[in-house]
């Protein structure tokens, strides 16, 4: 379902504020679907989302998705991918396939992620993903794109981008779309767990946990390990000696 993006990100990347752009209160409490809500208010008719999942993992790809979907809403209970549990993001990525006017998937691997640095790869992965949906429904390349994040994404000049800090917590589109790069990343770590079963990849899912490091320093780091990261950890200390007369 997924595809993989390769190649160099030359377009230039500034910082924005997403308040300024969207007229949105950063401080008010943050409500799913607030932005589709102004955007109806607004007179936008047509809304896509871009997120990706995997920035901070030592291992494996980032994955880019994009997503569109209809107004109203017809898949109940979206929010941040990282604020719903496996199973209820498992049950989510079904509806937003069955539901989405078009969605993009994109595994951007870790040469590239070391060629040009995590933040350029995760960006790149997102025009990839939107590239895709607007192949499968062409009516979207005229939408006003959602990219989560204060980062626009390398799209044509021609599309209207908004960056939008905690999108995947405000925008129904935005989180649609990071639910499905989450589960599409978790469920390629899953699998890659069957071919280097000495890191734990299918727990972890390459993220730095203690088993991840103790797997590092005794087997080094395999094709799925990103080079542009640390991967070299201390060990941990041994306990220390009691002293004479201490308690056991």
């Amino acid at each position: 379902m997924a595809t993989t993006a390769r190649g160099r990100s030359s377009a230039p990347h500034r910082r924005h504020d997403a308040d300024d752009q969207l007229g949105l209160a950063l401080d008010a409490p943050l409500v799913c679907g607030e932005v589709e809500r102004w955007a109806v208010e607004q007179g936008l008719s047509s809304l896509i989302g871009l997120d990706e999942a995997g920035r901070g993992p030592l291992a494996g790809p980032v994955v880019a998705a994009a997503c569109a979907l209809p107004w109203p809403c017809p898949v109940a209970g979206l929010n941040d991918s990282k604020q719903l549990t496996e199973a209820r993001r498992e049950a989510l990525f079904d509806q937003i396939v069955e539901h989405a006017i078009a969605f993009g998937l994109v595994l951007v691997e870790p040469d590239v992620i070391d060629e040009i640095n995590i933040l350029q790869a995760s960006l790149l992965g997102m025009a990839h993903a939107w590239a895709q949906a607007v192949e499968a429904a062409p009516g979207l390349a005229t939408a006003v794109a959602l990219v989560d994040g204060n980062q626009r994404a390398p799209l044509p000049a021609t599309v209207d981008q908004r960056t939008l800090v905690k999108g995947d917590a405000r925008s129904l589109n935005i989180a649609a779309a990071s639910i499905l790069a989450k589960v599409a990343r978790d469920r390629y770590m899953v699998a890659a767990d069957c071919d280097y079963p000495e890191y734990g990849f299918g727990r972890h899912k390459g993220y730095p946990t203690p088993q991840h490091q103790a797997a590092l320093n005794a087997h080094g780091p395999c094709p799925l390990h990103r080079r542009s990261f640390r991967l070299a950890f201390p060990a941990q200390p041994p306990a220390s000696p009691q002293r004479d007369g201490a308690e056991p």
